[in-house]
C-alpha cells in the first residue's frame, strides 16, 4: 500500500488516514505532498497521485483499489483486517464511537478554520470567537461520555486506542497547540494521545519539513 498525504505540519485529515494506517498493521509507504507550493492548482489537478481526489489528501493506493477520505481509509482497512482493530466490540460503545467520529468528520468547521492545525506552534493561545468556544465545548461533552461510559481499561475515549482516537487526535494536537484551557480529564486524554508513539513519530517528521504555509501561521493574539 501507499499512502499519499499532505504536509505533516498542517495536514489534519493525512494525520487521521495515516493513524488509520498504522493501526491497520499492514505495511505502507508514503508520498509528502506539499500542499499550496508553487503552481498548486496546476499540479492538484494533474499529479497522479492525488488525481482521483481531485487534489484532496490523504489518499490510499492498495493494489488495484484506490480510497481516499480518512474515513473511508479507515473503513477500508477495517474490512482488510478486521473491525474490531478499529472498534469497540460492546453495540453500545461502538454506536458511540462512530457517531462521535461521523460528527468529528462533517463538523466543527469553527474550530478548523478559527485554530488551524499546525504542529510548528508552541502553546501559545489566540483569541477565540464564540463559535470556536461552542465547538470545543461539545467536543468536550463528547469526550467525557466516551470516557465515563466506556474508558475503563486504557487511557483513550474507548479505553484502547481505536477510531474515535484516530479522529480526535488532531483535535487534541490544536487544543495543545494554541494553548486551550481543559478541565482535568480532557488534558489526560490529550496528553495520553500527545504520548503515543506513533505521534511522537509523526511530529518529528513534521518539525523535519521545510515547508511553510502563510496562511495556517497565526500570529499570536493574547485572548
Amino acid at each position: 500500500m501507499k499512502l499519499v498525504i499532505g504536509n505533516r505540519r498542517y495536514s489534519s485529515w493525512s494525520l487521521r488516514g495515516w493513524l488509520a494506517c498504522r493501526q491497520s498493521g499492514l505495511p505502507f509507504t508514503v508520498e509528502v505532498v506539499p500542499l499550496f507550493g508553487p503552481d498548486w492548482e496546476t499540479v492538484r489537478r494533474t499529479l497522479p497521485a492525488i488525481a482521483p481526489s481531485a487534489g484532496k489528501v490523504p489518499v490510499l493506493w492498495d493494489d488495484r483499489t484506490v480510497v481516499w477520505d480518512s474515513l473511508a481509509i479507515l473503513e477500508h482497512l477495517a474490512d482488510r483486517v478486521g473491525r474490531d482493530r478499529f472498534w469497540p466490540r460492546d453495540p453500545a460503545a461502538s454506536g458511540l464511537a462512530r457517531a462521535i467520529v461521523a460528527e468529528m468528520h462533517g463538523g466543527f468547521g469553527a474550530l478548523r478554520g478559527g485554530l488551524p492545525f499546525n504542529l510548528g506552534r508552541d502553546g501559545a493561545p489566540v483569541a477565540m470567537d464564540a463559535a470556536v468556544v461552542a465547538d470545543i465545548n461539545r467536543i468536550l461533552t463528547l469526550w467525557a461520555e466516551a470516557r465515563a461510559r466506556f474508558g475503563e481499561g486504557g487511557p483513550f475515549l474507548f479505553g484502547s486506542f481505536g477510531a474515535a482516537d484516530i479522529a480526535y487526535a488532531p483535535v487534541a494536537l490544536r487544543m495543545i497547540s494554541y494553548g486551550v484551557a481543559l478541565p482535568g480529564f480532557a488534558q489526560s486524554y490529550a496528553a495520553a494521545l500527545n504520548e503515543h508513539p506513533w505521534i511522537a513519530e509523526w511530529r518529528a517528521a513534521a518539525l523535519a519539513e521545510p515547508w511553510r504555509i502563510a496562511q495556517y501561521e497565526l500570529p499570536v493574539e493574547a485572548p
